[in-house]
C-alpha cells in the first residue's frame, strides 16, 4: 500500500514535536454481522512543542468523513492521502483533533479482523495492531514512544460481549463505555467483540485480587481446558512478580483464544489474544501443551517488558521478544509445580535450531537490527529477533549472574514504568548490579551478525585418543557470512560449560565432570581439564549456556553415533541431536548417515518434543537434502521405521500419536495406504490409537495427495467436521490432489483472487506444495515470478508474505531455480522486504543443492 511506510526519522521528528495526552475512540460495530465497514470517531488531545508546526496522524480507511482541529474543520479531500491525515501549520500549544471515518473489517488478521463461525453463523471480531495497524481502526500517532491513555466506547449487537484493555463495564443499550487505560502504546490497545464464551477466576496475592478471564468461541467451549490454562497463568504471576519485584501493572488479565490469528499470540495490555488452535480439539502430545504454556508465559512476561516499559523504536523489538522468550522458558524450568522443568531442552531443540538456521541466511543481521522503517520491522519477526536474542540473553545471565541480572531488571522496571527506553537503559541497570562492563559484550553480540563454531582440541597420552588429557583447548571459528549478508565474521566472548560423559555399568552416558569458563579469541586453553582421564564424550557448551554451533571431536562423535539415545539427561541428548542436524544442513554429514543416526537413537529418546522435531527434520532432509537417486529408498526406509515404531509404541501414549502422524506424512506403498484407509473406516486398528478428528484429517490429506481420495471423500470428511478447522483441512486436502486441475484451482484461489481469509489461504498453500509432486508443480516456477511483484504490491503484508514465501518453488532443488530467482531479483526491482523474503527462500534451495551433492558423494565413497 503506497504511502504507508513510516520511517524512523519521521517518527523521531514527531516524537520531538508531540506529547500525546489521550484518545477517546467511539466505534459503532452494531452492523458487524453483515457489514464491510464501521463508523470510527477519534478524539485525540496532544501538546506541541513548537506552535505553528506541521505534522500528521495515521489512518487507513476507505473514507474520512470529517476532520476537525481545535474546532476548525479541515477538508478531508485535501488532508487525507494514503494512510495519513496532514495537520497543517495551525497547531497550538494544546490541541484537540477529531476524526470521523468509515474503517474496514479485514479477513487478513490485521486491524479489526472479522470471522464468521460456520457452526453458529455468528461473527467474531478481534484487533491485531502490531506493528502499525491500530491506524486501521482509529486515527492514531502510530509509533511506540507516543504513549497516551485510551478510552474506548463501543456499540455492539445485542447479546455480544466487548473486551478491551480496561475492565469490562456493564453495557447500557448495547453500548460499552470503558474507563481510560494507563499510558500505553497504540499497538497494545485491543478490542475483542462477539458472542464469545468465557470462564472467570482470580489471582490473589498479598491482599490484591486480579480478575482473570479466558474466552473462546462457543463452538470450542467443550474443548477449553480452562483449569490447566489458569494454572499456568497463576504460576507465571507468582514467578514474574517475585523475579521482577513489581506487581502486575494492569487491573485485570484476560486471555482470548481467537480465530484465524496470524501469530502465536499478542501481548495487548490486560487482553492477550491467542490463536485458537491452542484450544485442542483432539489428542495432542505433551509437547503441544508445553508450547502453549510457553506462549501463555511469554505474553504474560510482556505485561512488564513491552507494555509497562516499552521500546522507543522498533530496533529494540528483539529485546522485547527475546526477554519474553527467555523469561517464559526460565519460568517453565524453575516455577514451583511446573510440568516442564526440562524446558531448556525444548529451547535447545527448537528455538536454538530456528536461530541457527536464520543466522546462516543472506538476510542475517545483528540482533539489534537497523530498523529504518515499518517495512523493515514487518519482516523482522524472525529467528534472530526471538531465538538468537533469547539465546544471547541466556548467555548474558550466565555472564553477569542470575541474581545480578534480575536485580538489574527490577531497577529498570521501577525507573522506567509506563515510559519508553532503549537497550542502553537495560544494559546500564545490569552494569550497576553486576559490576561487569557490558559495552564490549554488547558490541560483539548485539551489533554483529553471524554465528561462531566451537571445536575441542584434545591431546592424550594414550592410543587413539584414550588415556589422560595432556592438552585441552577450545578453538573458535567465525565462518564467512553468507553471500549478500552485511558485516564481517566476528569472534565473540562465550560463557560455556564443558561436560565429560562416560558410560556407566548399565550402558548409560552420565556426566562425570563439568567445567565452566569464558572462551574468547581464536584459541582458549582449558588447563583445569589437563590431567583428567579422557571420557567417552566431550561436549562443549554443555547446559547450552552460549549461542554457537558445536562440533564433536572424532572419538566423541563415534561414541555419540553409537550411544546418542543413552544419555541419561535430555539436554545433552538434544544438544547432540542439534549438532548432527546442523552438520547435515551444512553438508558435513550425509543425509543417509543422518537417517541412520536418527533410526539408531530415536527409539531411546524419551522427550516427545525432541522426537517430533526429529520427525520433521528427517522428512525435510530426505525430501530436500538427499541425493535424488536415493530419495525413494530413504523415504521407504523411514516410512517402514515409522510404521514399526507406531506398532510398538506404548498404546495410547504421546509417542504412538507422534509416530502415527509421521507415518501418515510419508505413507506410500499400496499396503501402507490401505492401512490409512482402514484406520479411517474402522476396518483396521492399532491398539490404543484413537483416530480422532485431527488425526483423521492427517490421513485424509495424505490419501488425497497420493490420489486415493478425491472431492467426494474430502466433502464427506468435511461433513463430519463442519467447523472452521474442518474448512481449513478440507482446503488443504483439495489443494494436495495430484492433478493439474486441482493445482490450477488452488493457484487461482490464492493468486488470481484476494477473497480467501488468511487462515484458509495458508491452508491452500500448505496443500498445494507437496514434495512428491515436483513434476506437477514445475510449471508454477515461471508463473510464480510472473505474478510475485503484482501480488506484493496489491495485498496486505500478511497475505503477501504468505504467498511470497509459501509459493516459492522450494521443492525444485535445481540450478535452474537459482538462476531464475537471480534473474528476477536483478530485473524486478523488489523493495527491501520482498527482496529479503525471496533471497531467504533462494538460500534454502542453494543449501539443499550442496547437501544433495554431499549425500551423493557419501554413496560413492
Amino acid at each position: 500500500m503506497p504511502g504507508t511506510n513510516l520511517t524512523r526519522e519521521e517518527a523521531q521528528q514527531r516524537a520531538k514535536l508531540l506529547t500525546v495526552d489521550s484518545y477517546e475512540i467511539e466505534l459503532d460495530l452494531s452492523g458487524a454481522q453483515e457489514g464491510d465497514t464501521f463508523p470510527s470517531v477519534t478524539t485525540v488531545r496532544f501538546d506541541v512543542a513548537e506552535e505553528g508546526a506541521e505534522t500528521f496522524i495515521d489512518l487507513v480507511a476507505p473514507a474520512v468523513r470529517e476532520v476537525t482541529l481545535n474546532g476548525d474543520p479541515l477538508d478531508p479531500a485535501e488532508v487525507f492521502r494514503d494512510s495519513r491525515i496532514a495537520l497543517p501549520g495551525l497547531l497550538q500549544g494544546r490541541n484537540v483533533l477529531r476524526v470521523a471515518a468509515d474503517c474496514a473489517y479485514t479477513n487478513t488478521g490485521e486491524g479489526l479482523h472479522k470471522f464468521v463461525d460456520p457452526v453458529d453463523d455468528q461473527a467474531y471480531l478481534y484487533t491485531q495492531f502490531e506493528v502499525p495497524d491500530a491506524r486501521r481502526v482509529f486515527a492514531s500517532f502510530e509509533q511506540p514512544d507516543l504513549k497516551a491513555t485510551f478510552r474506548f466506547t463501543v456499540k455492539a449487537p445485542e447479546g455480544w460481549t466487548v473486551i478491551s484493555n480496561s475492565p469490562t463495564p456493564e453495557p447500557r443499550d448495547n453500548v460499552w463505555s470503558f474507563a481510560p487505560t494507563p499510558r500505553i502504546s497504540t499497538y497494545i490497545t485491543a478490542l475483542i467483540v462477539g458472542p464469545y464464551h468465557s470462564v472467570h477466576s482470580v489471582y490473589e496475592k498479598d491482599g490484591r485480587t486480579v480478575p482473570l478471564g479466558i474466552y473462546c468461541r462457543p463452538s470450542l467451549a467443550e474443548h477449553l481446558d480452562s483449569d490447566a490454562i489458569f494454572e499456568v497463568t497463576r504460576q507465571g504471576f507468582d514467578w514474574f512478580q517475585e523475579k521482577f519485584d513489581y506487581a502486575y501493572p494492569f487491573e485485570k488479565y484476560d486471555q482470548l483464544f481467537v480465530p484465524e490469528f496470524n501469530a502465536g499470540a499478542m501481548e495487548n495490555a490486560g487482553a492477550v489474544t491467542i490463536r485458537d488452535q491452542y484450544v485442542f480439539r483432539s489428542k495432542v502430545t505433551d509437547a503441544a501443551y508445553e508450547v502453549r504454556a510457553e506462549t501463555i508465559l511469554h505474553e504474560l512476561a510482556h505485561m512488564w517488558f513491552g507494555d509497562l516499559v516499552t521500546m522507543e523504536w522498533w530496533n529494540d523489538l528483539w529485546l522485547n521478544e527475546s526477554f519474553a522468550t527467555y523469561t517464559s522458558i526460565a519460568c517453565q524450568a524453575a516455577a514451583p509445580g511446573s510440568r516442564w522443568p526440562h524446558s531448556w531442552t525444548t529451547f535447545a531443540n527448537s528455538m536454538k535450531t530456528w536461530a541457527y538456521r536464520q543466522d546462516q541466511l543472506p538476510s542475517t543481521h545483528p540482533i539489534m537490527a537497523d530498523i529504518r522503517d515499518l517495512d523493515d520491522v514487518l519482516v523482522n519477526f524472525d529467528g534472530i529477533t526471538y531465538a538468537k536474542g533469547a539465546s544471547v540473553l541466556k548467555q548474558l545471565v550466565a555472564y553477569v549472574g542470575e541474581d545480578e541480572f534480575f536485580r538489574g531488571v527490577q531497577a529498570y522496571f521501577k525507573r522506567h514504568a509506563f515510559g519508553n527506553t532503549r537497550l542502553s537503559d537495560l544494559l546500564g541497570a545490569l552494569e550497576e548490579t553486576s559490576g561487569r562492563d557490558l559495552k564490549t559484550w554488547s558490541k560483539a553480540w548485539l551489533e554483529t551478525a553471524g554465528i561462531n563454531i566451537l571445536r575441542p582440541e584434545i591431546e592424550t597420552d594414550g592410543e587413539e585418543g584414550t588415556g589422560t588429557i595432556t592438552s585441552f583447548a577450545i578453538r573458535q571459528e567465525a565462518p564467512a557470512l553468507p553471500a549478500g549478508a552485511k558485516g564481517e565474521p566476528t569472534l565473540r566472548p562465550h560463557r560455556i560449560a564443558v561436560g565429560f560423559y562416560d558410560l556407566d555399568g548399565e550402558g548409560r552416558l552420565v556426566r562425570v565432570e563439568r567445567a565452566e569458563l569464558d572462551v574468547d579469541g581464536e584459541l582458549t586453553a582449558v588447563p583445569q581439564l589437563v590431567g583428567k582421564r579422557r571420557p567417552a564424550v566431550v561436549l562443549l557448551n554443555d547446559d547450552d549456556l552460549s549461542y554457537a554451533k558445536v562440533r564433536l571431536d572424532e572419538r566423541s562423535l563415534a561414541q555419540v553415533t553409537e550411544h546418542l539415545g543413552d544419555f541419561t539427561e535430555s539436554l545433552p541428548r538434544a544438544l547432540c541431536w542439534a549438532s548432527a542436524w546442523d552438520m547435515t544442513r551444512d553438508g558435513e554429514l550425509a543425509t543417509r548417515d543422518y537417517l541412520s543416526l536418527v533410526l539408531s537413537g530415536i527409539g531411546k529418546e524419551s522427550d516427545i518434543g525432541v522426537v517430533q522435531s526429529l520427525h520433521r527434520q528427517v522428512k525435510l532432509a530426505v525430501d530436500l537434502y538427499a541425493d535424488p537417486a536415493a530419495r525413494e529408498t530413504l523415504l521407504a526406509r523411514w516410512t517402514e521405521a515409522a510404521l514399526t515404531h507406531l506398532r510398538t509404541a506404548e498404546p495410547g501414549g504421546d509417542h504412538q500419536l507422534a509416530w502415527a502422524r509421521a507415518f501418515a506424512a510419508t505413507a506410500r506403498t499400496p499396503e501402507q495406504l490401505d492401512l490409512l484407509e482402514g484406520l479411517l473406516d474402522g476396518s483396521r486398528s492399532v491398539e490404543g490409537l484413537a483416530v480422532d478428528t485431527e488425526l483423521r484429517w492427517a490421513f485424509v490429506q495424505r490419501l488425497a495427495a497420493v490420489g486415493r481420495f478425491g472431492e467426494e471423500e474430502i466433502a464427506a470428511e468435511y461433513a463430519r467436521d463442519k467447523t472452521a478447522a474442518g474448512e481449513r483441512h478440507a482446503a488443504t486436502a483439495r489443494a494436495a490432489r495430484p492433478t493439474p486441475e486441482a493445482k490450477a484451482e488452488a493457484w487461482a484461489s490464492v493468486v488470481e483472487s484476494d477473497k480467501l481469509p488468511n487462515a484458509v489461504q495458508e491452508a491452500v498453500i500448505s496443500g498445494f506444495v507437496q514434495t512428491d509432486q515436483r513434476e506437477l508443480l514445475a510449471p508454477y516456477t515461471e508463473r510464480y515470478f510472473e505474478v510475485l511483484k503484482g501480488v506484493w504490491e496489491s495485498r496486505s503484508h500478511e497475505i503477501a508474505q504468505q504467498i511470497a514465501v509459501g509459493l516459492y518453488p522450494s521443492v525444485q532443488v535445481t540450478q535452474d531455480t537459482l538462476d531464475r530467482t537471480d534473474a528476477w531479483l536483478a530485473s524486478a526491482e523488489p523493495n527491501a522486504a520482498l527482496r529479503r523474503l525471496v533471497s531467504e527462500s533462494r538460500a534454502g534451495v542453494e543449501r539443499a543443492l550442496r547437501a544433495q551433492a554431499a549425500d551423493a558423494a557419501a554413496a560413492s565413497a
